[in-house]
């Protein structure tokens, strides 16, 4: 373990109130969030009532944004602007609730920036279309135009831990963007980057009841999120139960749900071996494996597997991991023990089922070492469950056939990695594989803010994300015609 000294206590941040309607509104009741790796509190944040998301509610619904296209593009790169000069304030933020190293929460930021100024790129676009209608001898001498209009209901969001300010980046700049308005429940776990980022919009300028922030127990408040009488969207990032939940009780309500996954890279025979264990290797372990698109199958053809696994043991080896404030680890701890011990039981399992543990399955609290299994069969825990860490289980095939299988063999379906140059192994990758993305030669998380993301089967419903279609899904498309002149 290459965990170092404990560091001084740093200052507990306290969110001053709910941010309801420009207000900071103040409860007696609190949630205490606490460092994964020290145990320290980092800071507080009021627990909610369901009266005080009825309120959120109340305020949203009958406002109406007056902000031009222009003021809604300058507010957002305002926002990445500010974001840009305090990085080391942000990313230190994520690290001491999430627990994500220095290394990963700065990427982050960085990540949030792109989003902000994307959604502030997009929202200077004319969205709309036009069609002549003289193109049939039914046809008139008539134009047929479209525009996007903002939700006349209220966009209910809830956000989960893994990335605790782009989460919430993801959901709320596209909002802003589109005129709209927008509840937001960080999950209670790494509520902080959320109200951080949100108070950041508003010195911004951004007008308060289009972003309230409500922070609390989820086992009070959820229903209400879910199912009040004035939310048109609910956008949820999660658990596959939990999102199965939010698609029962939200009726008759357009609902984006991103439930993660059980991504895979594919190792042809063809493939370059170094190429391929040194991104599994990232793909596994940045974020500490805490991502709906991290690799958690690697797939490797028999004729190539011993030298990757070779290969990929010394990544493993050389990844380092301890104290998350130290700007020399690469990986920090997992979001709480109840995790990594979770980790630790699959892979005890899977080793007692006669998978190979090549490295790692230590445990120290919520600090999990990088781990490798090699020899595992499809039919353990630890590959046909979503393991949410930094476990890398290598899974040997023996031809395109028997790997297709493999892949789609899983209740999931959002993304994937596969390495080869043979265009004919790609064709049936990209046409076959069923997922919502396919990358070559990189790892399944690949992508950038703006495009298109998002898996099927219990991945997600299929609604994308990615801010051009976020922002298409918080509009309503109206459709008119007029007479030609």
């Amino acid at each position: 373990m290459n965990a170092v000294a404990k560091p001084p206590q740093s200052p507990t941040f306290r969110a001053e109130g709910l941010r309801i309607g420009g207000e900071r509104v103040m409860r007696d009741r609190v949630i205490e969030v606490r460092n994964p790796f020290t145990g320290e509190v980092v800071g507080t944040v009021p627990k909610a009532t369901v009266e005080d998301v009825r309120r959120a509610f109340a305020i949203a619904r009958p406002y109406r944004s007056k902000l031009t296209r222009y003021e809604r593009s300058s507010l957002l790169l305002k926002a990445a602007a500010l974001l840009r000069t305090r990085v080391d304030e942000a990313s230190d933020l994520i690290t001491r609730e999430s627990g994500l190293c220095r290394k990963d929460s700065v990427y982050e930021i960085g990540r949030v920036c792109d989003v902000l100024t994307f959604s502030g790129m997009e929202a200077l676009k004319d969205d709309g279309q036009s069609f002549s209608c003289d193109l049939t001898p039914h046809g008139k001498n008539r134009r047929v135009f479209t525009r996007r209009d903002p939700l006349m209901g209220v966009i209910s969001a809830i956000t989960p831990f893994n990335h605790p300010m782009n989460q919430v980046a993801h959901k709320v700049a596209p909002s802003v963007a589109t005129n709209n308005r927008m509840v937001l429940k960080p999950t209670e776990k790494t509520p902080l980057s959320a109200i951080y980022f949100a108070d950041l919009l508003y010195e911004a300028g951004l007008p308060p009841e289009m972003l309230q922030v409500v922070t609390g127990d989820p086992r009070e408040i959820a229903d209400e999120l879910i199912a009040n009488e004035h939310v048109e969207v609910v956008t949820f990032t999660g658990g596959v139960s939990i999102g199965k939940y939010i698609a029962q009780k939200a009726g008759y309500r357009r609902t984006v749900l991103e439930l993660g996954g059980n991504d895979p890279v594919i190792v042809m025979e063809d493939a370059d071996v170094e190429e391929a264990a040194s991104l599994a290797a990232q793909g596994s372990y940045k974020n500490s494996g805490q991502r709906c698109t991290a690799v958690k199958r690697m797939l490797v053809h028999e004729k190539v597997a011993d030298r990757f696994v070779e290969i990929l043991l010394e990544k493993t080896r050389a990844w380092t991991y301890g104290d998350p404030a130290d700007p020399a680890m690469e990986m920090g701890t997992v979001i709480d023990e109840e995790a990594a011990k979770l980790f630790e039981a699959r892979v005890d399992e899977a080793v007692a089922q006669g998978a190979r543990l090549l490295h790692g399955n230590q445990r120290t609290g919520a600090l999990y070492s990088p781990t490798l299994l090699d020899r595992v069969t499809p039919g353990m825990t630890v590959v046909k469950q979503e393991t949410f860490g930094p476990v890398s289980p290598v899974i040997r095939f023996s031809g395109i056939d028997e790997a297709i299988a493999l892949s789609n063999g899983t209740a999931y379906g959002l993304s994937s990695g596969v390495f080869t140059n043979r265009l004919d192994y790609i064709a049936r990758f990209i046409a076959e594989l069923n997922v919502g993305s396919v990358n070559v030669r990189e790892v399944p998380g690949y992508r950038i803010e703006l495009t298109p993301f998002g898996g099927i089967k219990d991945s997600g419903l299929g609604h994308k994300e990615g801010v051009q279609e976020t922002m298409k899904g918080y509009t309503n498309l109206k459709t008119f015609s007029l007479p030609q002149f």
